[in-house]
Parts: C-alpha cells; structure tokens; sequence
C-alpha cells in the first residue's frame, strides 16, 4: 500500500469484532511507533498492552476517575455516565496505552517529547491499518488523570497521550469531510 494512500484511506473504526489480535501484530503495531522521529534519540514513548483481564482492572481505574470526579452517581445520568466509562476497556480486544515518559537530560523539550509520541501514536494507526486492523485513538480527560498515571507507574512529569482501541473492523466508515487544500495553506514567498 502506497504511503499516501494509506493516510487517506485509515479510518477510525470504534466498532470491533471480539476476536483476538495476535502477539505479532500487536507487536508490528507497537514497533512502527518506535520509528517516529525524535529530538535527541530520547525514545520517550512507553507502550501498556492492556487485553483479557487487564481490561477489567483499567475498567475500575475508569470508574474510580467518574467517583473522584464528584458526579451524582444516584443520578440517572451519573448511573449512565459510570457505566459508559466503566465499558470503555471492552470496546475493543487490545488497548495499548501509549505514554510519554519525559526525558530528563536537559536538552529534550518536554513539548518535543510529546510531539514525538504523537508522531509514534500516527505510526502505529497507519500500521494497524495496513496490517488489516481497525484502530481508534481515544484520549479525553481520563487520560489525563492522575489516577490513570498512577495506574501505568508513570511520574507526575509523565503523560499517557492515548488509549488506541485494536482489533478487527466490525462496521465500516465513509471518508470524512476535508477542507479545501487552498483553505488551509498561506504561502509566504
């Protein structure tokens, strides 16, 4: 698959199949991450592969994140608000949390290290897809939460930068809407 058409082609795809991803796959998804570009050769990015049981346990530190938030859990939304997030780890087969551990050598930015993760979160989507698996990058406030760093061993400086759903597409999705490529570019000559 030519690289451009692989970017226009991947999809989020946020309905999966309950089937399991081999090792490998999971591992060649993984690995195309490790090749992002990075200041420095930090190498900041640290990868959770979270499947089987290990869903369970991120599914309580979820709910935990809705309890500390403060929501009326008597409420008809707060029940429905902490069932959704407890869900969330059972979207998909496999979870691969991906972080930023931020290196501490004086030179590397911490923005550059985050850059550098994102750029490894667009490595890996690109690489589920051209295995033939469906992936979704999910972040939001839990992410952020220190209680979803605690859960990961991460320190304060630290980030997790996405929860990626993988598995096999059980639905399909149409191309979605792009601006127009004049809209977007200003050239300065």
């Amino acid at each position: 698959m030519d690289v451009l058409d692989a970017i226009k082609s991947r999809r989020s795809i946020a309905k999966m199949k309950d089937q399991p991803v081999p090792k490998e796959l999971i591992e060649q998804v993984i690995e195309a991450g490790t090749w992002a570009p990075n200041r420095y050769l930090t190498e900041p990015w640290r990868f959770f592969v979270i499947q089987s049981n290990g869903r369970n346990e991120l599914s309580k530190v979820m709910e935990n994140i809705v309890i500390q938030s403060g929501i009326d859990l008597e409420s008809e939304e707060g029940k429905r608000k902490l069932e959704k997030e407890k869900n969330k780890p059972f979207r998909a087969p496999v979870i691969i949390a991906v972080a930023t551990e931020v290196t501490e050598n004086g030179k590397a930015l911490r923005i550059e290290e985050l850059g550098a993760v994102y750029a490894a979160i667009e490595n890996m989507l690109l690489a589920a897809h051209g295995l033939g698996l469906a992936a979704y990058w999910k972040t939001g406030n839990a992410c952020y939460n220190p209680l979803m760093k605690e859960f990961f061993h991460l320190k304060e400086k630290d980030e997790v930068l996405a929860l990626i759903n993988l598995g096999y597409a059980d639905s399909e999705k149409n191309p979605p809407h792009k601006r127009p490529l004049q809209e977007l570019i200003k050239w300065i000559e």
